[in-house]
């Protein structure tokens, strides 16, 4: 194995440690009030470091993309959920699946203004001359405006319209009146984002060095940017007259009541400004012969007269599909290797607790030291689709095979990579699904324990009711009966028989994203469009192409091992629009869009008010048959209002901006 193990969130962790009694110097109260102060600051190479690190520094703890429910409680959607037997964490999350918002996510509302003030003095202070040159104002500067822009994104996903400060930041000696800012609209603030990051691209580096890895590219801007626009073309943004009572405090309408197409052609030129930078294609890893248990041998798609005898992108002959997908999240990869990746944090190791290695030891069995608290739900287990890329249909294998539902001793062979006693409803799947989920009876090899010790190591975890890891009363457990694979590293082991948890790596942005991204906007198109790219330097044709949305989504699909979709789907809006989302649902699972993506799309009403289904955990292994029939969980049901499409702002802060609107549907505190 060519295992990674370095830390590579130094930037927004490293220079923190510096602060140390620093850190009431650095305060930015303290250099409005001392203009001197603020000169000996940027032009000290150290202090101008850490005081950008402290901008980044808002970027973490409640604005991390992937974590669990301390930290990022958007992570958990219709596809994955947390369960903590006996409340604390577990009990926060049903209560926010019902519309109770913590105070501790709510915190994210002063972190991101923070950041963005820390940010806007920066940019606007530093100068050239003494200890940097114009390059170097120029480079510290883009990075500030990227960490001011992408806070505002981060509160536009949550809180929808949100103020715009000044650019200068503000005179907190001023009057309470002038301190106070109302609500942007939408477009106004997705426009900001944009424009920003189209500045902060054009003195951002195409590529950074393993040392820097966590400070933005120009991709990373222009991929932001692109996200930006293609929330303010999606429905919840875009003609939502369900939305024309969010006013500011004039009563104009913070929401677009009229449909304009030609959102969505901006959106497309701006996800192809990123994908003609020439910077990221999807990582691959190549065919195996032969393999290890930790790394097995390739499984090769079935045949298909189209791509198995065909390279990568054209087809999957010289790759393996679920290394491919599966080394992408597991800490397999510098992130500096990884052609996929646009932007990350780096390791999160600053927050181990509730980052990416968290997600990781959350979801691992009891077995390997893991808490066994992460989920799927049945629906998110049925949306991977067969190995040839059929959809999944429950009762055709049960037609299929009958009473002969598990495999037996001498069918392992013909299951791969199925073990014995295993569901066959878990065989023949796309190789997605066996990077994703961990059904019962899955192999969980947690092989860094000291000379694989036979008692963790190596072990086919069940959820059977009254196994070690399944349903025992006072004790964790999965409520559906289906864990999580995804982020675990297959050397993982938390169980203090000398493993360890390898660090991961955050994918806030990665190309998939993009790809995906650029089909559905395409696939929006009515009309013919001239777009301008990002820097002006040309023009983007922008219509609703078939040969473009299939080679962008092509790439995703013959890298998950799965053919690209008929033409049929390709000639119909609506039938590439479902699949679209299919796509995004299975290939984007637990990377903290789901969440977002529904409540754009205005399916959120339906998708996240359903029943939650998953298995018959109360059976025991002697009814392991009675185990697989699919049943509505109590614990896990949840309800959708419109309140819930966008986050409420606390009383606190609404006190202090008496301009400041509150989102519809929650209180005002009037």
């Amino acid at each position: 194995m060519k295992k990674k193990q370095i830390i590579i969130g130094l930037f927004l962790a490293g220079v923190m440690t510096s602060l140390g009694s620093c850190r009431k110097y650095l305060s930015v109260e303290h250099y409005f009030d001392d203009r001197q102060s603020e000169e000996r600051i940027f032009n000290s190479k150290d202090y101008t470091e850490q005081w950008l690190a402290n901008a980044y520094n808002a970027l973490l703890n409640n604005n991390l993309e992937m974590g669990n429910t301390g930290n990022n409680i958007t992570n958990y959607s219709d596809d994955m959920y947390f369960n903590e037997s006996g409340g604390g964490n577990g009990d926060r999350y049903r209560r926010f699946k019902f519309g109770e918002y913590d105070h501790t996510w709510l915190q994210s509302w002063s972190q991101s203004y923070g950041g963005i003030r820390q940010a806007s003095v920066m940019i606007n202070r530093m100068a050239e001359g003494g200890t940097f040159t114009e390059k170097e104002v120029a480079g510290y500067k883009a990075q500030a405006r990227f960490v001011r822009a992408y806070l505002y994104w981060l509160l536009l996903r949550k809180y929808g319209p949100v103020p715009i400060m000044p650019d200068k930041g503000v005179n907190y000696d001023d009057s309470y009146d002038n301190l106070s800012y109302p609500r942007n609209t939408y477009d106004e603030v997705a426009g900001y984002i944009a424009d920003e990051m189209a500045l902060a691209a054009k003195d951002l580096p195409l590529k950074r060095d393993n040392r820097n890895i966590a400070r933005p590219t120009r991709g990373a801007a222009l991929a932001t940017r692109a996200k930006a626009l293609l929330f303010a073309a999606s429905p919840l943004a875009n003609g939502n007259t369900e939305m024309a009572d969010f006013t500011d405090d004039k009563g104009n309408v913070l929401i677009s009541q009229q449909y304009q197409e030609a959102k969505w052609a901006k959106a497309a030129a701006a996800c192809k400004d990123v994908i003609d930078l020439g910077t990221y294609k999807l990582y691959t890893a190549v065919f195996k012969t032969r393999g290890t248990t930790d790394y097995p041998a390739t499984i090769p798609p079935p045949y298909h007269a189209g791509y198995s005898e065909k390279n990568f992108p054209d087809g999957w002959a010289d790759i393996d599909p679920f290394e491919s997908y599966r080394s992408l999240f597991n800490g397999e990869l510098y992130a500096s290797e990884n052609p996929e990746m646009i932007f990350t944090r780096g390791d999160n190791q600053i927050s181990s607790e509730g980052g990416v290695m968290a997600l990781a030891r959350l979801q691992m069995p009891k077995t390997g030291g893991g808490y066994n608290s992460h989920g799927l739900t049945l629906k998110q287990c049925d949306a991977y689709s067969m190995n040839d890329g059929r959809p999944f249909d429950r009762q055709e294998i049960r037609n299929k095979y009958g009473a002969n539902m598990f495999v037996q001793s001498g069918e392992v062979d013909n299951f791969k990579p199925l073990q014995v006693n295993v569901w066959k409803e878990f065989a023949n799947r796309e190789p997605r699904f066996y990077a994703s989920v961990a059904f019962s009876g899955a192999l969980w090899t947690m092989s860094s324990a000291v000379n694989n010790l036979p008692t963790v190591t190596n072990q086919q975890i069940f959820y059977y009711r009254g196994e070690f890891n399944g349903y025992i009363n006072g004790d964790t457990w999965l409520p559906t009966g289906i864990g999580i694979m995804k982020f675990v590293n297959p050397k993982d082991n938390n169980s203090g028989n000398g493993g360890k948890i390898f660090p991961k790596v955050d994918l806030a942005i990665r190309y998939a994203d993009i790809l995906l991204m650029y089909a559905e906007a395409l696939n929006e198109l009515g009309g013919s469009y001239n777009i301008p790219s990002w820097d002006g330097g040309t023009t983007h044709a922008i219509s609703r192409n078939i040969d473009e949305m299939k080679k962008a989504i092509g790439q995703v699909r013959v890298r998950a091992g799965v053919p690209n979709h008929e033409m049929s789907v390709y000639s119909n809006k609506e039938a590439l629009r479902t699949a679209i989302k299919r796509e995004r649902q299975v290939e984007l699972m637990g990377e903290n869009q789901r969440y977002y993506d529904l409540r754009r799309w205005k399916d959120a009403p339906v998708d996240e008010a359903e029943q939650i289904y998953g298995f018959n955990t109360f059976m025991t292994k002697d009814q392991a048959d009675l185990f697989y029939t699919p049943i509505r969980v109590p614990l896990l049901q949840t309800t959708f209002s419109r309140k819930m499409y966008f986050w409420p702002i606390e009383w606190d802060e609404l006190k202090k901006n008496k301009r400041l609107t509150q989102a519809p549907g929650w209180p005002s505190f009037d």
